[in-house]
């Protein structure tokens, strides 16, 4: 099977990428992660950090992370689940953050693009979970879907994040990226960017320094051409990692150095651990 998927960069086993965000735990993998990790490590793609995005799947995160290697995990409550978030929900997911694996809180924010959540109950979510991450002393990823205004505004008012943070599957304009950086924020660069149709995307990609960048699959969704439609999975960060290559005509080499000591900064992560 590695043998269809991208390559390494140019055969060269040393260039590693990091998948910023995956959601190992979903059915879509299920019976499978062993496999697709082993795909990903002949791609070059050496660590994955798989998602809470809940109590369970938090659980199943720290699980991954401790059964395979180069895995890590993150916890916390998607604006989707904000009904979910109170006091004690939040005291069973602080207790996880303990574990060796976890390296972020999130992912957090708000999703005005399903609303499955009512806008005010999940401004008052990203709220206390943004308190949160700083008592816990972690790096924050953030949803934002269609909620720019918001998100940032949620955002300053949370204060200094002293741990940083990461836009997951950036969406915004250019303006927005540089307010983002401006507040302290990596930008994770999602399959969307090999897209046609992303020309706002492609803007920001080649206007901002690659110093601000990550890459993500945001497996088990949002696979890049040529896999459009189709499972997502970790190995295919090369084509997202080429194709920002292309947009900044730069060597593929470079976007996997920069972008991996990128991840590895935000997440504390050294020599393939945490550190």
């Amino acid at each position: 099977m590695a043998s269809t998927l991208a390559p390494s960069v140019d055969g060269n086993q040393t260039v590693q990428f990091i998948d910023s965000h995956c959601h190992l735990d979903m059915a879509q993998y299920r019976g499978t992660v062993a496999q697709v990790l082993a795909d990903a490590r002949s791609c070059g793609v050496t660590r994955v950090v798989t998602i809470g995005i809940d109590y369970q799947s938090s659980l199943a995160a720290i699980a991954l992370a401790d059964q395979h290697a180069g895995v890590f995990a993150s916890i916390g409550f998607h604006p989707h689940e904000a009904p979910a978030v109170n006091e004690q929900s939040l005291a069973r997911l602080a207790d996880l953050a303990t574990a060796a694996k976890v390296v972020a809180y999130g992912e957090i924010g708000l999703d005005y693009a399903k609303n499955y959540a009512e806008p005010k109950e999940q401004r008052r979510a990203f709220r206390r979970q943004l308190e949160l991450a700083v008592q816990l002393g972690l790096p924050v990823i953030i949803h934002d879907r269609e909620a720019h205004a918001d998100t940032a505004t949620l955002i300053k008012e949370a204060g200094h994040l002293p741990q940083g943070g990461v836009m997951h599957c950036f969406s915004g304009d250019r303006a927005f990226a540089e307010e983002m950086i401006a507040l302290g924020f990596k930008l994770s660069i999602p399959g969307v960017v090999t897209f046609k149709s992303a020309a706002t995307l492609h803007e920001v990609v080649r206007a901002i320094d690659l110093s601000h960048f990550m890459l993500e699959t945001d497996g088990p969704f949002l696979a890049p051409v040529p896999y459009r439609g189709k499972r997502n999975q970790p190995a295919y960060l090369v084509h997202t990692a080429r194709k920002v290559a292309e947009l900044k005509n730069i060597p593929l080499e470079e976007v996997a150095r920069q972008t991996t000591a990128n991840a590895c900064a935000l997440f504390r992560l050294s020599n393939g651990e945490k550190s």
